[in-house]
């Protein structure tokens, strides 16, 4: 199913699936008793698959350049993440796994880029919340999907927007 979405069918079939799978229809029912099944372990392997990204050290000098390695990473993580995470959107409303995960996902990408900005910066209530859009999946996707951008295009955006934010442009 992960093969699926990363080729972009944000809703593949259980024919689909087993089909992609090498195995009946009833396997993938057997082993899935329902959806919510099914996105629990999509979860659990993209977590595995982007895991070594998640290790990826922040170096940098400053705070700004720390920032920035943190941008590096998210664009590494957000591209490994992208087609799942469409398909997630289109599902979360009817997913009780999808919702909280996104929601725990969420949390931790925060914290991570709260712990990376610049003390003059991370003062601004306002800032720090543009940070946290501009360094979002949301973001990401408007910028690969809606304005077909490349990944390198895309993360030289993203850069700009926070030079922009923290007043390093």
């Amino acid at each position: 199913m992960v093969s699926l979405l990363n080729e972009g069918d944000l809703t593949p079939s259980a024919d689909a699936v087993a089909a992609r799978a090498g195995v009946g229809r009833r396997t993938v029912f057997r082993l899935f008793s329902d959806m919510e099944g099914i996105f629990r372990e999509i979860q659990l392997v993209m977590r595995e698959l982007v895991e070594p990204v998640r290790h990826i050290p922040l170096k940098g000098e400053t705070p700004e350049a720390r920032l920035h390695a943190l941008v590096d990473r998210r664009v590494l993580f957000f591209e490994r993440i992208l087609w799942v995470s469409a398909a997630a959107l289109v599902h979360r409303h009817e997913s009780a796994v999808l919702t909280a995960d996104h929601a725990a996902m969420q949390a931790e990408l925060r914290g991570l880029m709260l712990a990376q900005v610049p003390a003059r910066a991370s003062a601004d209530p306002q800032l720090v919340e543009a940070l946290d859009a501009v360094l979002s999946i949301d973001m990401w996707r408007r910028l690969r999907f809606d304005q077909k951008m490349g990944s390198e295009a895309a993360a030289a955006v993203l850069h700009r927007i926070v030079d922009a934010l923290i007043g390093t442009a």
